[in-house]
């Protein structure tokens, strides 16, 4: 499928996205360039295999990446994260949207075939439509998100008006081993955790709350198979997804079965609740499905099952 990809920059490659996709691409012959900051060096790599070390802030050093190994594809994923860059919203903006900006010249200026960017559900903001509609407006509500939209907006100016293959996929609230320990929204990941570790786990919102939801292994393979798909199959510049509708009491009843003696408690965060109260728990994602056969392998049991197993292997 990926037979155009002859080699691919993966910005934030060193991180858990980055390393998932790369590993995707190089079981497919594809040569990869992984491009991150100091102190994500693997210690292993694969043959085909290059790590850069550098920052998204230093145009000289984008410059000189493309310079050097001309990618025909790029899969921007190095991003400021929400907590970050609600901590700092210069470093937010200079990292996600500037550094975004910079990129996607040189992009054209070295002829790049392709520009896959990973967006989010937080681009839209506030209170929305249930279910949310592919039409919906973005007013992001956190500065975030606010870059989130930049990067897109760009994107489809320079696709419209310079022709660069620019795709985006916008991602739900995504269930993975790796989420970070300090993203409060990714509880359910922690909870999974807490449970394998014998630790008890404070939620940080009711029992009712839910939103729309994805496997991390259904990211990876949108990745895959939407960069792959042919243009002229794309009717859209951007592409929602949803895998299913998940609630914190799911989360609990699932690690129930297994750790029947699990221990946990509420202790509700506003922040936190109010943005499941006002977020989808469900995302029509009908064109991703039609344009390029988006099928989501994993339901909320499949994603638990796998994260039991990812967890005890040691991911």
């Amino acid at each position: 499928m990926t037979s155009d990809i002859k080699t691919a920059l993966l910005t934030g490659g060193n991180g858990n996205l980055g390393r998932l996709v790369g590993d995707q691409l190089l079981e497919r012959g594809v040569q990869v360039i992984k491009f991150d900051i100091p102190g994500t060096e693997p210690a292993n790599t694969h043959p085909n295999e290059t790590i850069v070390i550098g920052d998204m802030r230093n145009s000289q050093t984008l410059a000189g990446l493309l310079q050097d190994y001309q990618p025909d594809t790029i899969y921007h994923l190095a991003s400021l994260l929400s907590g970050s860059s609600a901590a700092d919203h210069q470093a937010a903006w200079d990292i996600n949207a500037t550094g975004s900006f910079q990129l996607l010249q040189l992009s054209l200026e070295h002829k790049v075939n392709r520009f896959f960017f990973a967006s989010t559900n937080a681009s839209y903001g506030g209170k929305v439509e249930d279910p949310l509609p592919e039409s919906a407006e973005q007013w992001p509500e956190n500065i975030y998100g606010a870059t989130k939209v930049a990067v897109e907006r760009l994107g489809v100016f320079f696709k419209q008006t310079h022709g660069l293959d620019f795709r985006v996929l916008r991602f739900p609230l995504v269930i993975s081993p790796f989420a970070p320990t300090t993203a409060v929204t990714a509880f359910p990941s922690h909870a999974f955790r807490a449970a394998m570790n014998g630790e008890s786990f404070v939620f940080p919102v009711n029992a009712q709350a839910g939103m729309s939801t994805i496997f991390l292994e259904d990211v990876i393979s949108s990745i895959i198979d939407y960069t792959s798909a042919p243009k002229q199959q794309l009717t859209n510049h951007a592409y929602n997804l949803h895998a299913y509708h998940l609630t914190t009491q799911m989360v609990i009843d699932e690690i129930l079965k297994r750790y029947p003696d699990f221990q946990y408690s509420f202790d509700v965060n506003n922040t936190v609740q109010s943005l499941f109260d006002n977020w989808p728990n469900v995302v029509i994602d009908k064109s991703a499905r039609e344009d390029w056969g988006w099928q989501p392998k994993y339901d909320f049991a499949d994603s638990a099952e796998r994260m039991f197993d990812w967890i005890a292997e040691g991911e």
